[in-house]
């Protein structure tokens, strides 16, 4: 049986490019303790939780309106006894037009069920995508841990 991976997507009336943008406005929707860049390739960012938890990105791949890649580099998550589950594994985000805005899905590569923070890791996931990132592409306004 193949491993399934976390997927979420959400809808906004914004085109493409603007939802590009956004997403690379990490501390506005996902973490507002953020040190480092995310608008190019090859950029390092460190994302850190009041838990203790932290993740450090590397931006892979970027192709404007259309998808960003993030290679996870190194992570602690004080909660469970794998804390670095998530290094190694990547998060994409691709955006694609719809006629009144643009759909944007994430797959997080290496999340799956069988992850030992699978359960948390994806309400985590679906809270951000569902109205941390949902907001701040449409209201301007995230809703950053």
């Amino acid at each position: 049986m193949k491993q399934q991976d976390y997927h979420g997507s959400i809808t906004a009336s914004v085109t493409p490019q603007a939802a590009f943008e956004k997403i690379s406005r990490v501390s506005q929707w996902w973490a507002k303790d953020f040190e480092g860049k995310s608008d190019e390739p090859n950029d390092v960012f460190t994302v850190r939780f009041k838990n203790g938890d932290w993740y450090t990105i590397k931006i892979a791949k970027l192709i404007p309106g259309k998808k960003i890649l993030w290679d996870v580099i190194d992570a602690e998550q004080t909660w469970h006894e794998d804390r670095k589950e998530w290094a190694g594994t990547n998060i994409v985000f691709e955006i694609s037009p719809l006629k009144n805005g643009s759909k944007v899905t994430l797959t997080h590569s290496g999340l799956t069920p069988e992850a030992e923070c699978y359960d948390k890791c994806k309400m985590g996931w679906d809270y951000l995508m569902q109205k941390s990132l949902s907001k701040f592409l449409t209201e301007g306004i995230g809703l950053p841990a």
